[in-house]
């Protein structure tokens, strides 16, 4: 069966592993605010934010493009990740000194990681997702390590 695919992520490591399997894919990404979507339980919150990303995809293509009933078919990969830390959902941090700070609290720590993927066959509509946890233990992190990231984190913010 021939396909088309798109991943609907800016991920780096998504697009590696889609390119090192060899496929072939279009990036195209969602114009959501995550912040505005909120669940208590992680495993839920990463499955709405993927489903709002193919969703939001989705819509812009359907504005923006004529449906080819001869087209093959074509998978929209969207997916989503946070971390919890100490019962708290982090989500990709906000500034290089908030993921200075995450990674200070992880020394010595645990956090979990849960991700998802849903996946969306464009010319059937049917769609599938999922999601996983990972538990992460972390050993001591030595404060030289520490200090020589966080020196590196500021030189990167100010483009030294």
């Amino acid at each position: 069966m021939s396909f088309q695919i798109i991943l609907g992520s800016a991920s780096m490591a998504r697009r590696k592993i889609l390119a090192e399997m060899g496929y072939e894919f279009t990036i195209l990404t969602a114009d959501i605010d995550e912040k505005s979507i909120r669940m208590d339980k992680p495993e839920e919150l990463v499955m709405v934010l993927a489903e709002a990303k193919a969703d939001a995809i989705i819509s812009r293509l359907q504005s923006t493009s004529q449906p080819d009933e001869d087209a093959h078919a074509t998978l929209l990969i969207t997916a989503d990740t946070v971390v919890v830390y100490e019962g708290i959902i982090r989500e990709k941090p906000s500034s290089k000194e908030e993921a200075w700070n995450f990674i200070k609290g992880y020394s010595g720590g645990q956090a979990a990681v849960i991700g998802s993927v849903f996946v969306t066959n464009l010319k059937t509509g049917k769609r599938k997702g999922g999601c996983c946890r990972a538990e992460v233990y972390f050993h001591v992190i030595p404060e030289e390590i520490i200090d020589s990231l966080r020196r590196e984190l500021h030189s990167m913010s100010r483009g030294v």
